[in-house]
């Protein structure tokens, strides 16, 4: 019984602090246009698939696929206090691609999720 409570208590300790992590990258669709409006050092990185990208996008993003991410990132955006931020379709990609950066030592890094919640104009 007592292992079940360790077991229990370890992982709402897990879920507390993923949950908090993730949540201090995290930017609203407002915050984000109004930013990025005001702020054109910094960069909308697209981490879904060329064909999503082709589809529709957020104006002004530039793709770098999440498959292409680790690799590529550092040569294309030396900068690692440029602000960044991260969108795919849901925001499962986007949640993955902050965790990348966060690993290449990216430090002003924003996670706006999927394009399905982006309530503003899009580019076809």
């Amino acid at each position: 019984m007592k292992s079940m409570k360790a077991v229990l208590m370890l992982f709402a300790m897990f879920m507390l602090l993923t949950g908090c992590s993730q949540s201090e990258y995290t930017i609203e669709p407002e915050e984000a246009k109004e930013r990025l409006e005001n702020d054109d050092s910094i960069v909308l990185l697209d981490v879904r698939t060329l064909d999503e990208f082709n589809e529709e996008h957020i104006t002004d993003a530039e793709l770098l696929t999440l498959f292409d991410l680790e690799s590529d990132m550092e040569s294309r955006y030396p900068d690692k206090t440029q602000t960044f931020f991260v969108y795919c379709r849901s925001g499962s990609r986007s949640a993955d691609a902050i965790q990348i950066l966060s690993n290449l030592g990216y430090e002003d890094i924003h996670d706006l999720g999927g394009i399905i919640n982006w309530p503003y104009e899009t580019t076809e």
